[in-house]
């Protein structure tokens, strides 16, 4: 278990531990009153899964939550971050909690919580007393009963260096302060992360600087590509120098300010510091040039007051957290879910500077420039994030909402394709669906009006229909796989291998997903008055039919000649199948529950499945298809499944620990799934208005929403055991619907059930109560 931490008190060099909610306390990050950061700790999902179900399915990085103790702002540029692991590697992350040895701090773009790569990053390291550049040989003892790790402020001892570190920071920037507790002489080493050897690095002694780049390189699509753009950094110090010099692996060239396109370069600098001493220097990133980075330098932190940048960040976190209010006595809840909340508030991440630019999409070039005031992001980890992490965004955050699917409009724009997952910056077909759809349509269907929503519609439309002319440009990861068969047959073909992509073959989950994401897309033609594509879409949405088997009713591969395999495979991990068995699929159909109870033979036969997922142990929930399994219970009319189901999750999968999350948090996914979990809530079938109501775990919490409205949800006599849902009024009125609508929270007022321990099996189970078709 890890000790929790909040801000620390300096006393000696030494960190003192505070308990959650410990108020009054001068730190040197100022005074740390009782706050919702006081109760996050960013080290949860950095170790391998200790929950319940840990290894059941997932093996080796799946067991891995991959977050990062990283100090940022909400969907910042950089995620600010202590490093124990020196590469950009596909899945491996930045820091490990089982590690001792630390190695520098680094400002990562990693796609927190997945198993994909860092990039553009740069590493730097204080030392004291002897030089060693390496990442590996000047890697020095940590403990984490000296280590505090929050949102806003880092601290950790490094006994050995006889330093105390501390770091804060903003988006594009960072503020580091060291102190030693010895007199002698003291070093900086700074790397750029560049795996291909291909990075630069230069010392400008007249101003104190180090500035270099690390070119950023493809994985899926075009692996080992440049991307045509680089990731560029200065660091800045206050402390005159005694010495300076580059390195190539162990071979020091002191005097000498420059070096580049080789592997493990770098360049360090030297100068004396006295007992007590307070170095501090400054870093900054751009992705588009060395004046980028200077600038966003120059506008964040244009000081060297290390206490006011904290203050500025923590103001900021306690801002965004703010958005929800939770009340309950017991402070383990608080954590789990304000820890949650920071794992949903790194992607997609900013990727523009200051001044608007940002290197276009899938080229590098040109250099891009957004008009005032607008935000360009990236890394939509897309096939986990649609599902929960947007819709929490439109609900808490709609503006930013609105500039997230506006950077979508852009990437269209500037590829001339919709991406299905575009990753650093660049086309990808790393996972299967088309969900940039349906992201858009459900922040079209909550409202969400700023962005270019008939730019939106049309490339929306291009990949719904149309499919790459040039060879080239499908392998690039543009357009959806295997699209001409998905329209010839009404399902992908198991003969269809789907060559050109990183997941091959996956026919039946690629049929299935393609199927929701021309309903959501459905939805928005419907809106926008395209009758035409509506009806034809809304055909497709029923696409899922074609490979249900109705001898089982369960998914099942089927050949072109319309024939299904006969294996008896519905338990089994399946090629078929994306990361699962049949099982976990045959319920992906969130845009018509109803109709997939006709394909099983009946709601008591989909009941009987439903319930087998749990008394069998067959749901898993460290991976995204599963996710909104406990909530069909509703459709059903056997609510009361749901709150028990959805309880048992929260309470088996997830922990406040460093093994806490049951797989990889994948952008936050598994992290807005436990806030809507928690809130009592869940977006079943994005691009619809409606949320299925679950078990609300606090007595209250209130959504402060963006437009200065409250939704206030209590929950008497809500406990550990008392989970079930006796009834419920909506503003004073009785409510019975085992759903609620977007409109209902955007309005505003007080929603309060009555809780007990035993289920209330008529509340929520008639017909009109459950929620109502969305597909004909």
């Amino acid at each position: 278990m890890m000790r929790r931490t909040i801000y620390t008190c300096y006393s000696l060099l030494l960190a003192t531990v505070l308990l959650p909610g410990t108020i009054s306390c001068t730190s040197r990050c100022g005074t740390v009153d009782e706050s919702r950061l006081s109760y996050i700790d960013t080290r949860v999902g950095t170790a391998p899964s200790a929950t319940h179900t840990a290894g059941l399915f997932g093996r080796d990085t799946e067991e891995y939550g991959q977050t990062l103790p990283a100090v940022l702002e909400p969907n910042g540029m950089n995620f600010w971050t202590a490093q124990t692991r020196d590469t950009e590697e596909k899945c491996i992350a930045p820091y490990y909690y089982a590690d001792t040895l630390l190695q520098g701090f680094r400002n990562s773009h990693w796609i927190v919580g997945g198993c994909t790569q860092d990039y553009g990053s740069m590493t730097l390291m204080p030392l004291f007393g002897k030089l060693r550049c390496q990442p590996e040989a000047r890697s020095t003892r940590f403990s984490h009963e000296k280590e505090t790790a929050t949102p806003a402020y880092y601290t950790v001892s490094l006994p050995d260096e006889n330093i105390y570190a501390e770091m804060t920071g903003r988006s594009r920037s960072a503020i580091f302060r060291f102190t030693y507790s010895k007199a002698g002489k003291g070093y900086l080493v700074v790397n750029p992360n560049s795996d291909e050897g291909q990075g630069y690095i230069c010392i400008d002694t007249l101003n104190n600087q180090i500035y270099g780049y690390n070119p950023v390189h493809r994985i899926y699509q075009g692996w080992g590509k440049s991307a045509g753009y680089s990731g560029y950094f200065i660091i800045q110090f206050q402390k005159k120098l005694t010495d300076y010099g580059v390195f190539r692996g162990d071979s020091l060239s002191p005097g000498v300010i420059q070096i580049g396109d080789a592997a493990q370069i770098g360049a360090y600098v030297e100068f004396d510091v006295t007992e007590g001493e307070e170095v501090l220097v400054k870093a900054a990133s751009s992705f588009t040039d060395r004046d980028g980075a200077l600038k966003n330098l120059k506008a964040e932190i244009p000081h060297w007051d290390f206490g006011q940048t904290c203050t500025e960040l923590r103001q900021m976190w306690e801002k965004h957290l703010s958005a929800i209010d939770v009340e309950t006595e017991r402070l383990a809840d608080k954590e789990m879910f304000y820890g949650a909340f920071y794992r949903a508030s790194f992607l997609p991440h900013t990727f523009n500077d200051i001044d608007g630019r940002y290197p276009s999409f899938a080229n590098g070039t040109p250099i891009c420039q957004l008009p005032e005031g607008e935000t360009y992001y990236e890394d939509y980890s897309m096939w986990d994030t649609y599902r929960a992490l947007h819709p929490m965004i439109n609900l808490l955050f709609p503006t930013k909402g609105g500039d997230m699917m506006q950077s979508l409009v852009h990437k269209y724009e500037q590829g001339g394709w919709l991406p299905i997952f575009p990753c650093w910056n660049s086309y990808t077909a790393a996972m299967i669906g088309d969900h940039c759809i349906s992201a858009i349509s459900d922040a079209y269907c909550k409202g969400i009006r700023n962005f270019d929503v008939d730019k939106a519609y049309e490339g929306m439309r291009k990949n719904a229909f149309e499919t790459p002319s040039n060879l080239d440009e499908y392998k690039n990861g543009m357009g959806r796989r295997a699209l001409t068969s998905y329209l010839e047959y009404g399902y992908i073909p198991l003969e269809d291998g789907v060559p050109d992509a990183f997941h091959t073959k996956e026919q039946v989950s690629r049929t299935l997903e393609y199927a929701y994401d021309d309903f959501a897309l459905a939805q928005m033609a419907r809106a926008l008055g395209k009758t035409d594509d509506y009806q034809a879409l809304i055909r497709r949405a029923a696409n899922y039919r074609n490979v249900i088997d109705p001898r089982t009713g369960y998914a099942q591969g089927r050949h072109a000649d319309g024939t299904f395999l006969n294996d008896a495979n519905a338990f089994n991990f399946a090629r078929f199948i994306t990361e699962g068995a049949p099982c976990h699929y045959t319920w992906y159909v969130p845009q018509d529950p109803y109709g997939l109870m006709a394909s099983m033979g009946g709601k008591d036969k989909y009941v009987a499945k439903l319930d087998s997922m749990f008394s069998e142990q067959r749901y898993w929930h460290g991976n995204e298809p599963c996710h909104q399994v406990a909530y069909m219970f509703n459709y059903a009319g056997e609510p009361w499944k749901t709150q028990r189901a959805v309880r048992h999750v929260m309470e088996t999968e997830y922990l406040n620990e460093p093994g806490g999350l049951s797989g990889n948090d994948d952008a936050g996914q598994m992290s807005a799934w436990y806030m809507f979990a928690a809130m009592g809530f869940y977006p079943v079938c994005p691009g619809t208005p409606y949320y299925i109501l679950a078990s609300p775990s606090f007595p209250s919490f209130t959504l402060n929403l963006e437009s200065g409205k409250k939704f206030t949800v209590k929950a008497r006599n809500a406990s550990q055991r008392n989970i079930y849902i006796q009834s419920a009024t909506l503003n004073g009125k009785p409510y019975t619907r085992n759903y609620i609508t977007h409109q209902d929270i955007v309005n505003g007022g007080v929603m309060e059930f009555v809780m007990g321990d035993k289920p209330n099996k008529e509340w929520g189970a008639a017909a009109e109560d459950c929620p109502p078709t969305v597909i004909e």
